[in-house]
Parts: structure tokens; C-alpha cells; sequence
């Protein structure tokens, strides 16, 4: 709050500290800042960047400090970092509800070119359009094993699962729709599963290359377990 306060009216946290205000990225080492193209500022232990339309920028408060809506914050981002360290800082903001992928690129479209947008778009229209394919192998499966089609991105007990079948209290997960999963994403995963437990319901975990390479094997499995479940209603 410091920081942008000193940098003047108008004045947003921005780039890789508001990634970490928005708590999809954990390793900001200075204090970023931007400012309308017309102000000048300079500010020691603060890198101020400036852009012209930031006045007509939609703008979030994040524990009460101005900051880049979480859009910007990510075009931002990606003109800054690696791209393994955006795709990370894309699924951390899919796991946290904040925005998801296929929102995301639509909220992306519309915006004037400024650095970061073309790689933003080109990583969002990749992992689109292969979580696109992925959901309908894995469909053209549940209805060749007789599933009637289930709700997708559905939020259950909290959470946003792929695919829900109500009538039945299955839920399914396709691990490659979410990105690259790390250590922590998996064991976020696993409380994920417990919570559905908790509440009464299955929930079946395949992995991309499974419905990709073995989608007998899933095709089996899906049939045995709704089977169970429907035996016991």
C-alpha cells in the first residue's frame, strides 16, 4: 500500500507483485508499480512502470490496495516470466476459482496490444484447444460405456470438478484439463478427493494419457463403478 500510495493518485501495483498480491505467484523480489503514461515517478526500491489508457484499465483492490485486475495482471506477467512459471501462475488462478483458462482467453481477446498479450494468447489457444479435445475423447467414452452425458465444470462441495454425474454421486476428474500438475497441486488434488468422500460420493481420477491411449480401460472402469453406484440407489 506503501508503495502505491507514494507513487501518486491514479497509481496501481502491478506485474509480478500484483501476481503475488493475487496469490498466483510466491517469488516477487521488488515492488512493482504503474502509473498513467503521463506521470512521472521515481521512487527508490520501486521499478514504476507507465501505460498510456491506464485511467479506462479496470482496476481490483486486493486487501484494500489498488491493483491491476487480475487480466492485466496476468498480460503483465506474461511479458516478465518464463513461460513454465506463467502456465504455473495460469493454474494457480484456475485452482484458487479466481478466473479459468477458456474465461480467461475470452477476457483477453478485446484488449489493445501491449507486450505480454501474444504470448498470453498463444499459451491459452494451445492448452484450449488440447483441454477441448481431451473433454470430448473422454465423453465419446462415458457414452460408448451407456453414461448419459455429465455436468462439466460443475462446483460441488466447493470445488469445480470436470465432470458430475448427480444422479449417481460420481464425480470424474481428467488430470491434463488443469494444466502440468505439481507436488502441491497433487496433494491439493488428494484433499480435493477427501472432501467428496466426506460427502458421499466417488471419485474416479484418469490421466491424460490414459483417456488418450487406454480408453478401454476407462471405458471399463467407468461402466463397473456407475454400474455399483446405480445398484445401490
Amino acid at each position: 500500500m506503501a508503495a502505491v500510495l507514494s507513487c501518486g493518485p491514479g497509481a496501481l501495483l502491478s506485474h509480478l507483485s500484483a501476481a503475488a498480491l493475487w496469490g498466483i505467484f510466491r517469488d516477487a523480489e521488488r515492488l512493482e508499480v504503474v502509473v498513467p503514461a503521463n506521470v512521472s515517478r521515481h521512487r527508490p526500491g520501486i521499478t514504476v512502470h507507465r501505460r498510456t489508457g491506464l485511467h479506462t484499465e479496470a482496476r481490483s483492490h486486493v486487501d484494500r490496495i489498488p491493483v491491476t485486475n487480475l487480466v492485466a495482471t496476468l498480460v503483465d506477467f506474461a511479458a516478465c516470466v518464463p513461460g513454465w512459471q506463467l502456465e504455473r501462475a495460469i493454474n494457480e488462478a484456475d485452482r484458487l476459482d479466481l478466473i479459468d483458462p477458456e474465461a480467461l482467453r475470452t477476457a483477453v481477446e478485446p484488449l489493445s496490444r501491449r507486450p505480454g498479450i501474444g504470448r498470453l494468447k498463444r499459451l491459452l489457444d494451445s492448452q484450449t484447444f488440447t483441454d477441448s479435445g481431451l473433454e470430448r475423447r473422454f465423453l465419446a467414452i462415458a457414452r460408448s460405456a451407456n453414461l448419459p452425458d455429465p455436468e462439466t465444470q460443475a462446483q460441488v462441495n466447493g470445488y469445480r470438478v470436470d465432470f458430475y454425474w448427480p444422479h449417481l454421486g460420481l464425480v470424474v476428474e481428467a488430470d491434463g484439463l488443469r494444466y502440468h500438475r505439481t507436488t502441491g497441486e497433487q496433494a491439493t488434488d488428494r484433499r480435493r478427493d477427501q472432501v467428496h468422500t466426506a460427502a458421499g460420493l466417488t471419485t474416479l481420477r484418469f490421466a491424460e494419457s490414459q483417456i488418450r491411449y487406454e480408453p478401454q480401460r476407462v471405458k471399463t472402469t467407468l461402466r463397473s463403478v456407475a454400474t455399483r453406484l446405480l445398484n445401490a440407489r
